[in-house]
């Protein structure tokens, strides 16, 4: 195991970390609806409140912060570790949310309905050099009435002019990235414990055919008792995927080669975000205890796009 140390504890289902110019971590607590600062003393502020279940969370061109928000989880607690459940019993949808990070105004972007577009559990979200942005909808799971969504990942513009479903259906996709040089959309399956690969071709579109199957390519699958989440990309082009079950990251080459697994303590470990001068401060959310930590990261993470 890595040698962690606690950034900040007391979160309520921590996710979606994104490193801020001031050196703030800004992340989601999923289970309260709310957007948190942390400083890198360990102190939190409150951002914004959107309520629902805010998820994925990215810096955008205007520098305003976009939220994925999957309507909200059912929840369960025991002995000190937080997780969620199937769909909420006051699910508010879907949706896409630009956040004001300086005054906490929150503005619904997308929401289901728009553009022809079901939005059921938006999830995460990765901006690309031309303004726009992928994001994978996880959909929702209802397990009194045995129902499991069919979902997507889609294409937006941050103005609010564009949304599309480009790639359907997709295996309850969670975590999604992109390669250094934009030329490879990766998006991990929860369930199936599976990272894909899509062939990008021009913004927001894909090569329909690049697998036997459809546009994805599967590049990597764990044995295990494994599932996966949210992910970062290093810049050698290694993909970075947090691990739930038997937990860590998984670091994968972009040929489907396992590079290493990080172990950590905590179940439900659930994202990645890099920072630092040289990059190679990695913070993680181990979300089932609530914590923010940090280490020294091997090799150096991708600068984001924003």
């Amino acid at each position: 195991m890595a040698d962690f140390e606690l950034v900040t504890d007391g979160l309520r289902f921590p996710e979606g970390p994104v490193m801020m110019p001031d050196g703030s971590i800004v992340l989601v607590e999923i289970e309260p609806g709310r957007i948190t600062r942390v400083q890198p003393d360990g102190s939190k502020e409150t951002v914004a409140e959107p309520g629902g279940g805010p998820n994925g969370l990215a810096l955008g061109p205007d520098g305003m912060l976009y939220c994925c928000n999957n309507g909200g989880f059912d929840w369960h607690e025991n002995n000190g570790m937080l997780a969620p459940g199937g769909i909420a019993s006051n699910y508010s949808g879907g949706r896409i949310e630009r956040i004001d990070p300086a005054t906490g105004a929150v503005e619904v972007l997308y929401k289901s309905g728009d553009f022809g577009c079901v939005l059921r559990g938006p999830n995460d979200i990765v901006f690309d050099a031309h303004g726009g942005f992928w994001f994978t909808d996880h959909g929702k799971m209802d397990h009194k009435k045995r129902i499991h969504d069919v979902v997507g990942i889609f294409y937006a513009k941050a103005d609010g002019s564009h949304l599309e479903e480009v790639v359907f259906p997709s295996n309850n996709p969670n975590g999604c990235g992109l390669s250094p040089d934009g030329k490879w959309l990766y998006a991990a399956e929860t369930y199936t414990c599976r990272l894909m690969k899509f062939a990008v071709t021009a913004p927001g579109k894909v090569d329909a055919s690049a697998g036997v199957g459809g546009p994805g390519i599967p590049v990597y699958r764990p044995a295990g008792w494994k599932f996966f989440d949210s992910l970062a990309v290093e810049a050698s082009g290694n993909v970075c995927v947090a691990t739930i079950g038997e937990s860590g990251i998984s670091v994968i080459s972009p040929e489907g080669e396992l590079v290493e697994f990080v172990s950590t303590d905590d179940v439900f470990t659930t994202n990645i975000c890099f920072g630092g001068e040289d990059m190679r401060d990695a913070y993680l959310t181990l979300s089932g205890t609530g914590r923010l930590v940090k280490t020294r990261w091997n090799r150096p993470g991708l600068k984001l796009q924003y």
